[in-house]
């Protein structure tokens, strides 16, 4: 089997492959302190509640855009599942060129994701991925990653707001019930969530036009879900992109 790994800024996904079959997946908090030992730890537990082992793992392959990390999985694939990993970086063959003023600049996961997109539809594509940052990718109707967009994610804009005005509460993210909010943690959620609407909105709306094409918009990541129905632009939202580009990327790269 295959076991994937995506390291992200707050929470870090594993998705074990069956051939092209996700068999499973699991997401965690992202913890810089963690040692190879406790992610071992963590690992077996994981794989225990689903009846599964270590020596099931025969490849694995990581995405990783936190540096003190990506020594620590090493370990662990060392010492635990006895292989080297795959990493995500440059050098490796993703099957797509990248039209950057510096390709090594663009994050790990940022390329994964188109190349699971792309693969996907085949078309020109923008991929909205909900994480820490909120990104913003282009893919060309010819599979060629363009450039994008960064923005603060929608969490970090709300602890923001928090923590630099000292009247307002801690709120929790989601949609208020009406935009004309009636108290504090009401008219908080609106801005914070309808303002983040019009965000996403305004930016892909722009990518379009600057495009001149008709991109599929594909979003993912932890508040996809939550704020794609009320998006004009979202038309379709895959929480595990990222896993099966992955996937995709070990298959272009591994050798029989």
């Amino acid at each position: 089997m295959l076991l994937v790994i995506d390291v992200g800024n707050t929470n870090t996904v594993l998705g074990l492959y069956k051939g092209k079959e996700l068999a499973r997946s699991w997401r965690l908090t992202t913890d810089k302190a963690r040692t190879a030992d406790e992610w071992a730890m963590v690992v077996h537990e994981l794989f225990s509640l689903s009846n599964l082992h270590f020596p099931d793992v025969l490849n694995v392959i990581i995405s990783c855009v936190v540096p003190p990390l990506l020594n620590t999985l090493e370990t662990l694939c060392d010492n635990y599942f006895k292989l080297k990993p795959l990493v995500v970086g440059p050098g490796i063959k993703t099957g797509m060129p990248i039209q950057y003023d510096n390709p090594r600049e663009v994050g790990a996961d940022r390329i994964v994701n188109a190349v699971a997109a792309y693969a996907k539809q085949q078309a020109s594509l923008i991929v909205v991925d909900f994480g820490t940052a909120t990104t913003f990718d282009y893919i060309s109707c010819r599979g060629e990653y363009q450039g994008g967009a960064i923005a603060p994610g929608l969490s970090i804009s709300a602890e923001a707001l928090y923590e630099r005005a000292s009247k307002l509460p801690r709120v929790e993210i989601v949609c208020p019930p009406q935009v004309i909010a009636k108290n504090t943690v009401n008219s908080m959620q609106s801005g914070l969530f309808y303002g983040y609407v019009g965000l996403v909105d305004g930016i892909v709306g722009r990518m379009k036009q600057e495009s001149r094409e008709k991109p599929h918009v594909m979003a993912t990541g932890g508040l996809a879900t939550l704020i794609a129905p009320y998006s004009q632009t979202i038309d379709e939202v895959d929480n595990s992109l990222t896993l099966e580009g992955l996937r995709i990327i070990y298959e272009r790269n591994h050798v029989a």
